[in-house]
């Protein structure tokens, strides 16, 4: 098993699954400067690097996480606004936005699947985060809150385009507009999340056990699985059949489709080759 510790996260590696854990349980696992640098990296890592099959994301302590660590808006090394103009000011402000987005854009544009196990609160930022993800889970004490409305901010790293993909519109203005806490039944009742669990341990005995059933399928499919139905969420039914068919054409795995039957007639698992890695570089 492949283990490495970072400021806010821990990441361990093992039979084709990575683990990836926030770790600043002490701070409720607020999302600091560092968790925006390093969560990106680590994911775009093993996607790059074909280091896993699947990523599992949970976190530890009380709290999911708390959102946005206040830290982060007069940290050191921030631009300051001084001898700007509200335009420019504005610009500036924009594009850094921009760039937190990309943190969790990264879950989105991963290859492989995101899954997310919350406890606890998911509170803000914590939104727009699980938002990005494939699948999410969650204990029966887990409750979900779009802060930002509590503080007079517009929640902008992700909550709004993503997270009516999952939910009924009214259940996401209600929530935004309001900035109440929905607790785990109701989060389970609108399909935020699959299921609620009685204990953090027994969340993640499923979810662990998911991604080791994921990291067993051959992953191209995997990939084309994720690739299309994302694909189908943004485009109409005759544009997404027609990309599938250009997809089979150009990827249908038939090597591996023929190890899957001989793996069945055998009575053994199959075996497929990992994802290739990825350049590091665009040239």
């Amino acid at each position: 098993m492949l283990k490495k510790t970072h400021e806010c996260f821990t990441v361990s590696i093992e039979d084709n699954v990575a683990h990836i854990t926030l770790n600043r349980p002490q701070a409720m696992n607020a999302m600091n400067k560092a968790f925006w640098n390093e969560l990106p990296t680590i994911v775009r890592d093993i996607d790059r690097d074909a280091l896993a099959r699947v990523i599992v994301i949970s976190s530890t302590g009380k709290h999911f996480s708390a959102g946005m660590d206040l830290s982060v808006f007069g940290s050191p090394g921030s631009v300051s606004n001084e001898g700007m103009n509200h335009y420019t000011a504005a610009e500036v402000f924009r594009s850094n936005i921009k760039q937190i987005q990309s943190s969790f854009n990264a879950l989105e544009d991963a290859r492989i699947p995101v899954l997310i196990a919350c406890q606890g609160g998911v509170i803000g930022g914590a939104i727009d985060m699980i938002s990005a993800g494939d699948i999410r889970w969650c204990t029966k004490d887990a409750f979900f809150c779009i802060q930002e409305t509590n503080i007079a901010m517009t929640a902008d790293v992700g909550t709004f385009p993503r997270l009516q993909r999952y939910i009924p519109e009214g259940w996401v203005k209600q929530m935004a507009y309001t900035g109440e806490r929905l607790k785990a039944d109701k989060a389970k009742e609108i399909n935020l999340v699959n299921e609620v669990f009685d204990t953090q341990e027994e969340m993640m005995e499923h979810v662990l056990g998911v991604a080791k059933e994921i990291a067993s399928k051959d992953p191209l499919t995997v990939v084309g699985c994720k690739t299309l139905i994302n694909y189908a969420r943004d485009h109409s039914t005759a544009d997404t059949l027609d990309y599938i068919g250009v997809w089979n054409a150009g990827m249908m795995p038939h090597a591996h489709m023929k190890e899957a039957f001989t793996a069945m007639a055998e009575k053994r698992a199959p075996v497929y080759p990992d994802l290739g890695k990825l350049r590091d570089d665009p040239m």
